[in-house]
């Protein structure tokens, strides 16, 4: 059975510490391999400066003892991102970064260690107005018609229901019952995962985004925590 980690924003090489201090803390070097997986929930920074970064978090992520998946956030270089090419991987289409770096595209539905789960990236930079157009922020972080129906597509064709699901952001109804409600101009994303949440069966919902850790029932906010996945 694969194992399965989960992270919050790792911000480039901003918040990328957590995840090897997590790994030598577990000790579990000699207890998972390159067939477990690190899943990180948007604002992973891989792709950002094209430089001295990415090489560095790059390096990072290759060193840990798992493969890593991420799903996009809102702090990303999409035109770096759309550079690469998509391929087929356990259900639904990714991009290889490289063999053991693999980027989850919006509105699929993966299988995975035998469980299903739903992803959709994508946000909105608040301070995107500090910003500079395609060097520090890029429109297409937040998701498109195409998109959203994709992913509406895929979940019908599982018939609405998957064991797991992860996005950057939330539903509408659970970003007002975080401790800070500071992301308009995302509306439309929020409110496309309200309906997601109504027509989709699911165990548990995890995102990122808000930089903290809360749990509200079966949504769970990561931030500083990395944990892993207990499932049977």
């Amino acid at each position: 059975m694969n194992r399965i980690f989960l992270s919050g924003d790792t911000h480039g090489e901003l918040d990328l510490d957590k995840v090897p201090q997590f790994f030598d803390d577990l000790l579990c070097y000699d207890k998972v391999d390159l067939d477990d997986y690190l899943i990180i929930l948007g604002d992973a920074g891989i792709l950002w400066d094209d430089g001295a970064q990415d090489q560095y978090v790059n390096q990072t992520l290759r060193d840990l003892p798992v493969t890593t998946l991420w799903l996009d956030g809102n702090h990303e270089n999409f035109d770096l991102i759309d550079q690469y090419p998509e391929d087929e991987w356990h259900g639904g289409r990714v991009q290889f970064i490289d063999e053991h770096i693999i980027h989850l595209v919006r509105g699929q539905v993966y299988d995975i260690g035998g469980k299903t789960f739903f992803v959709f990236g994508g946000g909105n930079s608040i301070d995107k107005g500090s910003r500079t157009p395609r060097v520090s922020w890029w429109p297409e972080e937040m998701p498109n018609d195409i998109e959203y129906e994709e992913g509406h597509r895929n979940l019908e064709k599982v018939g609405n229901k998957v064991d797991y699901i992860l996005t950057h952001s939330c539903p509408e109804s659970i970003a007002h019952q975080l401790v800070t409600y500071m992301y308009s101009g995302e509306e439309q994303l929020q409110r496309y995962l309200d309906v997601i949440a109504e027509s989709t069966e699911y165990e548990e919902w995890y995102f990122g985004h808000w930089h903290l850790d809360d749990d509200l029932g079966r949504f769970h906010c990561l931030y500083d925590r990395v944990f892993e996945l207990e499932y049977e």
